[in-house]
């Protein structure tokens, strides 16, 4: 009878036991170990507890077999005394516990969380595109607290209540052996109960956070500036506040079924104690009446059952117990566990006088290539089932209506060239100018840079070259001084005007009323579109970078604004290699060499002569360049300045 329900207890445990293996365990520890001296006070104080709570009983039953009977008032003083001063002494070395563990606790998020977020820093691109903000958010915040809480709570309880199980039970022995053995008797009537809850909140645990990381990925989306604006503009609000809802929801609905199942689990746990503690005093009552032992000593093994039963129960179920808490490292190690797409090679050189000169041979690039860059498999990206129309949201970024996003391109640079990149929407222009900076890696070919290959030159070094200006101008929620200062941490503040003096911009700042320490706002939204690319054009002036890459739109900016930037760029590619996605005559006129794009190959590329310019050779082909040129460029803004 007994071994067939321990058998099924085997068999319902190892129906979805967590996996805890020694592996994760030793990665915990890396974390650890630095504070393995405090970890050890930690224990300490433990065993000091444990010892000093085994002693109450016994004085309860000297109090009720000696004091009293004997009429010992000395006695009865210091046994009052001592009532007193355990429990004292208790408290104070439990304040010291809890500083050790506390300090233990916020030292490992410190550590662990700088790990998660130099790993993702350390991410490509491609990771970003396909993760949620929000998710990632979670995964610095919510997974990172349950981890210290696995370390120091759950680890330490479950040692607290193996050290109090062993002495209570040395001590209950050393009292009364038939009553030990029947307190223990008992223990497999929760046994199976304790497992089953325990796998059931690994699971729960884990849908929680889950849940977390989705509510606040949906506040990180519509609680920016962008997404506010977007919500508002299109009479949104009252659809994501019942997206929230629902979100909110599932967090509550989950927290209930948690503390719901906790409940149950602590119902059971006391009711089997009262089971365990009526038969105690019912076959310890017998023996008493019977002479067997003192009244005293019934009512001491009473209190010991109370230290017994709960840490006796968390221990049958304790390696359950400690894997679901660690269900928190293990959703941070996934993500640190995420391979580098784009890294430094061991034998990676620096950049050093960089002149300019940019080469692509036979390059060829497939946003596909590299996956969803970890993100899918980890819950970070878009729920296909979480779209705001109902639609499945596929889960692949960006989506292109082709495999390879550009194709075999080759061109060569000089250094100080100025290079205009033109075509059609979708041509993959925009492609190209991420993979310069290796933003992404070609899925075939070669990029050089003054004859080194990108992947074989440091990240740093190439960053420190390279300038790059986006069509989305983004600030931090900072002073204009600091933004410009991301730049170029060491510049003065006679830099600084000079390169707002080149942006045209200073003048702007100056009429401020605070100048150069006004906070620009979230993603620099106190300042209009035409200011903020100022600002982007002035940060990259003061970076002062050998190579250049700009996306040229200014079609939204007022005719006042797009002019400052254009005379601002003028001067900034003086003397720099640059490659301009053009939107404007005047710059595809004054380039060096045109690349046309289309369909990602490039179609077309003019090289200017003495003779001719690049934008004459390529008219003269009479292609896509021509067609473009008559279609687009020829009634741009500037076009009848620049083409009389």
């Amino acid at each position: 009878m007994y071994g067939g329900w321990w058998n099924y207890i085997r068999y319902d445990e190892g129906r979805d036991r967590p996996q805890l293996s020694w592996v994760l365990l030793k990665r915990v520890w890396v974390y650890a170990q630095p504070y393995q001296f405090k970890l050890l006070g930690l224990l300490t104080t433990i065993f000091i507890i444990s010892g000093l709570s085994l002693i109450p009983p016994l004085l309860y039953r000297d109090l009720i077999d000696n004091a009293l009977p004997n009429g010992n008032v000395t006695r009865l003083n210091w046994l009052a005394v001592g009532m007193i001063g355990i429990p004292l002494i208790n408290a104070l070395i439990g304040m010291w516990q809890r500083y050790l563990s506390a300090t233990i606790g916020e030292s490992l998020i410190a550590d662990l969380r700088n790990s998660l977020y130099n790993h993702m820093q350390r991410m490509s691109l491609r990771f970003f595109t396909h993760a949620k903000t929000g998710q990632l958010m979670s995964r610095l915040n919510n997974d990172v607290v349950g981890a210290q809480s696995a370390l120091t709570g759950t680890f330490i309880n479950i040692l607290s209540n193996i050290v109090t199980v062993v002495t209570v039970l040395v001590v209950m022995f050393m009292l009364e052996w038939r009553l030990t053995l029947l307190s223990v008797s008992i223990l497999p009537l929760f046994i199976l109960p304790t497992r089953r809850i325990g796998r059931v909140l690994r699971e729960v645990r884990r849908e929680s956070l889950d849940l977390n990381g989705k509510m606040n990925s949906l506040m990180n989306e519509t609680l920016n500036v962008s997404g506010a604006l977007l919500v508002k503009l299109f009479g949104r609000q009252q659809d994501e506040m019942n997206r929230f809802k629902d979100r909110s929801r599932d967090v509550a609905r989950i927290g209930i079924k948690s503390a719901m199942i906790g409940r149950w689990f602590f119902l059971g746990i006391g009711l089997v104690s009262a089971i365990g503690t009526s038969l105690v005093f019912w076959v310890g009552g017998h023996l008493v009446l019977q002479g067997a032992f003192t009244v005293g000593t019934i009512v001491a093994f009473g209190a010991y059952l109370n230290q017994l039963y709960g840490p006796l129960t968390a221990m049958s179920n304790a390696h359950i117990e400690f894997a679901t808490s660690m269900v928190s490292f293990e959703r941070v190690f996934e993500v640190i566990d995420l391979p580098l797409e784009i890294e430094d090679k061991a034998d990676a050189v620096d950049l050093e006088d960089v002149k300019g000169e940019v080469v692509f041979d036979q390059v060829s690039f497939s946003y596909a290539a590299g996956g969803d860059g970890g993100a899918g498999g980890l819950g970070l990206t878009v729920d296909p089932k979480d779209s705001r129309n109902g639609t499945p949201v596929p889960l692949t970024a960006p989506v292109a209506s082709r495999s390879m996003a550009i194709e075999q391109v080759s061109f060569h640079i000089e250094p100080g060239q100025l290079v205009a990149l033109v075509g059609p929407s979708g041509a993959g222009k925009t492609t190209m100018t991420y993979l310069l900076p290796r933003l992404y890696d070609p899925t075939a070919g070669q990029i050089c840079i003054d004859g080194h290959d990108l992947r074989q030159v440091k990240l740093r070094s190439l960053a420190q070259s390279m300038g790059m200006v986006t069509q989305e101008t983004y600030l931090f929620h900072d002073t204009i001084r600091a933004n410009l200062l991301y730049a170029n941490a060491n510049a003065g503040q006679a830099e600084i005007e000079a390169a707002c003096q080149a942006a045209n911009i200073h003048h702007f700042i100056e009429t401020l009323p605070e100048g150069y320490e006004t906070v620009v706002g979230e993603r620099g939204y106190r300042l209009s579109g035409g200011e903020k690319q100022r600002l982007a054009l002035a940060r990259v002036i003061l970076k002062d970078p050998r190579i250049l890459v700009l996306d040229e739109a200014t079609s939204s900016l007022d005719s006042q604004s797009e002019a400052l930037i254009q005379e601002a760029l003028e001067r900034i590619m003086q003397g720099r290699t640059s490659l301009v996605i053009a939107h404007r005559l005047s710059t595809i006129l004054a380039a060096d060499v045109i690349l046309v794009m289309n369909q990602g190959r490039l179609v077309e590329q003019g090289y200017g002569s003495e003779t001719r310019s690049a934008h004459e050779v390529l008219l003269a082909q009479g292609g896509l360049y021509a067609d473009l040129y008559q279609t687009q460029f020829r009634y741009s803004p500037d076009s009848v300045a620049t083409s009389s």
